[in-house]
């Protein structure tokens, strides 16, 4: 065996990288020295996009990769090249939409075939090593790509060259400007309802992932214009995915997705990013149920319960408690001979770790028996919520009090139990991007459950990240620590909404000075003047190679899209400064999609909010009074109990009035302000409404007809 890819690839900064490093292949990190090696020798380059949590990501590493006779293959016809989705984002979408447009197929592992400059000109997914599943087998591939390339080789190169020219078109949405209808809101909601699973929640069949951003859309309106069907699709589609197996009943947070349309068994997977905005959504969905009158008020423990689990989860496995961060990921697996093992139960695994009375409450509950749901491993019962507490106590003629300390005593001795398992590893990773989106839904955390905790945990990570990974000049990095990895368009965006959260929480003016100057950078370096919208790479930004063609994120896939996050960024600016630059890109962001957002629908939602957002103009509540101030307090509960997208909550003392650190458009809205005063005021666009004092009144203004109506 080879020791070149140990040499190679052992100190990388990437964990999924490293795991490569004792392969024979002769893998290279994305870069130009392998575009050099594979123009010298005149080959084609072998790319591999995957992930450290991606499980067919290591088949096909044990199955091919680590096969001698697949890599002797390799390593005489090919230049190999491994990059890492997670650290190369901007490398993995590119590539995505090639093979995707080539093949049919996206996902991890990606497999493709470019030409020595890079092009791509054939691949898919998972190959397996020889012929199976109805795939060609990848030493078939590996031979019929090698004699391709030599016979047709300028067949080859003219249809990467095609194939180039029309990701760039597509990516670049040349045809997607049009003018902007506020009744695009509408469309992009009538898109998610159609896609809506009334039977199991969420959208579409199987596999089904979440949507957070349409969970949010549909929140919003659902409680603005008093539409139950749209709290109706929004909440069981919450519900159903806090019972389902796609939730972590014990340990607290949501696996990547379900491979079932029940949301019953998920892959394993759990990512950042889908925790950060589910949080966000069981947050909104929690003050939704919880609001005076609600007619989902049932749900509300639900929702709140399992944001706290979703807050548990982060704090125990996925942070930093020291010097603060959000870890990337948690694996699926221990190994490639277990799917899930260490989240899945047999009937003896469970009956071990409870008394009799315990195991036969619980596997009612959770609906564990011989038979589970893993085909690897038929025994093994993924945990869901099968049964209500009142149908567990009837049937086991218990009260209903009782029936809940038996599943809270026996549910914490299954954590206890699971703990001594060993758990599937975390990549420590700290990217800027996910953390900023945990930064913000921890904020709102603590706004909205009064945790302090979530509150002094995104600071300390946000204070990292400006430390570490923020340049004057250039803006925020990829990952904080390693090698450096230039930012991207989502690294700008998401760290100056968090910026702004921050602010908002702290009235630090350095937080919303340095949110400003990210938005100045993203304009100045990222923003199209001509077309509207954002790149997601810097104009300054190095080569990237290969298929180095300029992209417009705006799917929401697997992150909302940046364009409609900048928006929305924008958007909130404006409300605090009144610069118009701010509203003038917003609204050409807008306008960039504006024409193809519709065809988009679901896979849009962000870009539905953004629009609802600019429509109506971001809402400010400002509530003054003395530190302490039991009434302010009251009216500060009172305006962070509410749901509605876009809408801060400033608490003002004289303290922070004398510090001059209220934001511009405000200080000239409320010219005359009395910090001193108990009051609110809430404010819409340039104007406010009148300041109350008492709560029930602040709630009142802040429904949805009330805001409506001064937005308006």
């Amino acid at each position: 065996m080879s020791e070149a890819p140990a040499n190679r690839l052992k100190d990388s900064a990437s964990p999924y990288l490293r795991s490569a490093a004792h392969q024979p292949v002769d893998w290279h990190e994305w870069g130009e020295a392998a575009f050099a090696t594979a123009r010298a020798e005149a080959k084609p380059i072998l790319l591999d996009i995957g992930a450290v949590w991606c499980h067919w990501c290591h088949v096909i590493d044990r199955e091919s990769y680590e096969n001698p006779e697949i890599a002797a293959l390799i390593n005489q016809f090919f230049v190999a090249v491994k990059v890492d989705r997670d650290e190369r984002p901007d490398v993995d979408s590119r590539y995505q939409a090639a093979i995707s447009s080539i093949s049919g197929q996206g996902g991890w592992p990606l497999t493709a075939f470019l030409t020595p400059d890079g092009k791509p000109f054939f691949g898919g997914t998972y190959f397996p090593p020889e012929d199976a599943m109805g795939r060609p087998g990848f030493k078939r591939i590996l031979v019929a790509v090698t004699e391709a390339f030599r016979a047709k080789r300028s067949e080859i190169d003219s249809s990467a060259a095609a194939l180039e020219d029309a990701v760039c078109q597509a990516e670049n949405f040349t045809n997607a400007r049009g003018a902007f209808d506020p009744s695009i809101v509408q469309v992009m909601c009538a898109s998610i309802i159609g896609n809506f699973d009334s039977r199991n929640g969420g959208f579409g069949q199987a596999p089904k992932f979440p949507h957070p951003a349409a969970i949010d859309l549909l929140l919003d309106l659902g409680q603005t214009s008093r539409d139950s069907n749209l709290l109706y699709i929004a909440n069981r589609t919450l519900t159903k995915m806090a019972l389902g197996g796609v939730y972590d009943q014990l340990g607290g947070g949501f696996h990547r997705y379900s491979v079932d349309e029940r949301w019953l068994v998920p892959h394993f997977e759990k990512m950042s990013y889908d925790n950060s905005e589910l949080l966000k959504n069981y947050l909104h969905g929690f003050q939704v149920a919880n609001a005076p009158g609600a007619v989902d008020a049932a749900l509300a423990p639900l929702f709140r319960e399992t944001a706290e689990g979703i807050i548990t989860w982060a704090f125990d496995t996925l942070s930093d408690p020291g010097r603060g961060g959000f870890f990337a990921s948690q694996d699926a697996d221990i190994s490639l001979d277990d799917d899930g093992d260490y989240f899945t139960w047999t009937v003896v695994e469970l009956r071990a770790a409870l008394a009799p009375e315990e195991a036969s409450v619980m596997e009612e509950y959770y609906d564990v028996g011989p038979v589970g749901e893993m085909h690897h491993n038929p025994a093994k019962n993924v945990l869901w919520v099968a049964g209500t507490v009142e149908e567990i106590a009837k049937r086991h003629g218990i009260s209903e009090n009782d029936a809940r300390f038996v599943l809270a005593t026996a549910k914490g001795k299954l954590v206890a139990a699971r703990l001594k398992r060993t758990a599937p590893a975390v990549d420590k990773t700290i990217y800027v991007s996910w953390n900023a989106m945990f930064v913000s839904a921890f904020l709102e955390a603590a706004r909205v459950l009064a945790r302090d905790d979530c509150r002094q945990f995104a600071l300390r990570t946000l204070d990292q990240i400006l430390a570490d990974g923020w340049n004057e000049d250039k803006g925020f990095n990829h990952r904080v620590g390693g090698p450096l990895v230039a930012g991207l368009l989502d690294d700008q965006i998401f760290a100056a909404a968090a910026l702004l959260d921050a602010y908002e929480t702290t009235f630090d003016k350095r937080y919303f000075a340095i949110a400003e100057r990210t938005m100045q950078l993203a304009i100045e370096k990222y923003g199209d003047a001509e077309g509207g919208g954002f790149f997601d790479r810097a104009s300054d930004a190095p080569p990237m190679g290969g298929l180095d063609v300029r992209r417009k994120a705006f799917q929401d896939s697997p992150t909302p899209s940046t364009n409609s996050a900048a928006a929305i960024v924008l958007e909130r600016l404006y409300g605090f400064t009144g610069n118009d630059l701010y509203r003038e890109w917003a609204q050409r962001t807008i306008e960039a999609f504006a024409a193809l957002a519709p065809q988009f629908g679901l896979y849009a939602a962000t870009y539905g909010l953004a629009a609802m957002l600019y429509s109506r103009h971001t809402s400010q509540v400002v509530i003054t009074g003395a530190m302490g101030d039991a009434k302010a307090s009251a009216l500060e509960a009172a305006a962070n109990s509410v749901y509605r997208f876009g809408k801060a909550v400033l608490r003002v003392t004289p303290e922070i009035a004398a510090a001059d650190a209220l934001a511009p458009a405000l200080k000239e809205t409320i010219p005359h302000l009395n910090a001193s005063a108990t009051q609110a005021f809430v404010c819409v666009g340039t104007s406010c409404f009148p300041p109350v004092n008492e709560p029930a009144k602040l709630l009142e203004m802040l429904s949805g007809a009330g805001l409506h109506a001064a937005a308006k």
